[in-house]
């Protein structure tokens, strides 16, 4: 790998190493002496990973033109990685850069949208994912509870934009600066696989230009991939409420990804959603407006 090429692993090894205390990594050695940083220093990260220090230093100064598998996986131990960062590193690896090329438009599969619909029906907000976080559908109960994407313009349809542009993000999070740190997580997970997808380097720039908060957390290199786990939204309909997902990846094309929320049975939460819900069903029927759109009156 040339120099340009191993910039993104070397600056992901020298993060992932600051960020990792002695004490997490089983060196509380009282001898180690006085830290001027509280991370790992380069050869007790090389002592652990099992390669010389002079090696992981060009590792980490982009300087070595190979990585083998076994070597990344014993970094990734010695650094604590979970599985997403795990594949990210080895990701960040690969020897010969991407070809550069304009990626194809994404398309949400008939399958997918009608399986939308079904869960609308149940009662479940669900939305589909793609490259950049692009919010390629969403079901009307997913618009009712964060924001309809699709009365958005296109070039607004996406999740990064929403969490840190709109105000309104900052108000429907109960834990908005939770929510921005794995928002701008799973856009480095994106990036590390995309390198060379221009549209993604714009919104990085887009976001890094008008988001202070999001060049601090695009800063400190983490990723993050999401599997299961629980949201809080402070909604201006129903008040607080908290929802567990899912994500899932439709067979078709592997940079999507369907979420799914759902509620724990008989809890106040559940009672919000399908309030809101009934709200938005009756809203309708009545004929008047019922979606928040973006206000896009100051964006580019």
């Amino acid at each position: 790998m040339d120099r340009e090429h191993s910039a993104p692993m070397a600056e992901f090894l020298r993060s992932a190493r600051a960020r990792l205390t002695p004490e997490q990594a089983g060196l509380d050695d009282p001898s180690l002496g006085r830290r001027r940083v509280s991370g790992l220093r380069r050869e007790e990260l090389a002592r652990l990973a099992g390669v010389s220090v002079d090696y992981y230093t060009r590792l980490e100064q982009g300087r070595s033109r190979s990585a083998s598998a076994d070597v990344l996986d014993a970094l990734a131990t010695a650094l604590h990685l979970d599985d997403a960062e795990r594949s990210h590193l080895h990701t960040l690896a690969r020897h010969q850069p991407a070809r550069r090329r304009r990626p194809r438009p994404q398309r949400v599969h008939p399958a997918t949208l009608d399986l939308l619909e079904t869960l609308q029906q149940a009662g479940r907000p669900a939305f589909v994912l793609g490259r950049r976080l692009d919010v390629l559908a969403n079901n009307p109960l997913a618009g009712r509870l964060i924001i309809d994407f699709r009365a958005l313009p296109a070039a607004e349809r996406n999740q990064a934009r929403f969490v840190f542009l709109d105000p309104h993000a900052r108000e429907l999070y109960r834990d908005w600066a939770h929510v921005a740190a794995d928002t701008a997580a799973m856009l480095r997970l994106d990036a590390g696989r995309h390198p060379d997808d221009p549209a993604l380097g714009a919104l990085v720039g887009d976001l890094s230009i008008r988001s202070a908060e999001f060049r601090r957390f695009w800063s400190d290199n983490k990723v993050h991939r999401r599997t299961t786990g629980t949201k809080g939204y402070h909604h201006p309909l129903v008040g607080d409420l908290t929802v567990t997902y899912q994500a899932f990846t439709p067979g078709d094309d592997p940079d999507q990804t369907l979420f799914v929320y759902g509620t724990e049975p008989g809890s106040p939460s559940e009672t919000a959603l399908r309030l809101l819900a009934q709200w938005g069903s009756a809203a309708a029927d009545a004929g008047t407006p019922h979606e928040r759109t973006i206000d896009t009156s100051a964006r580019s």
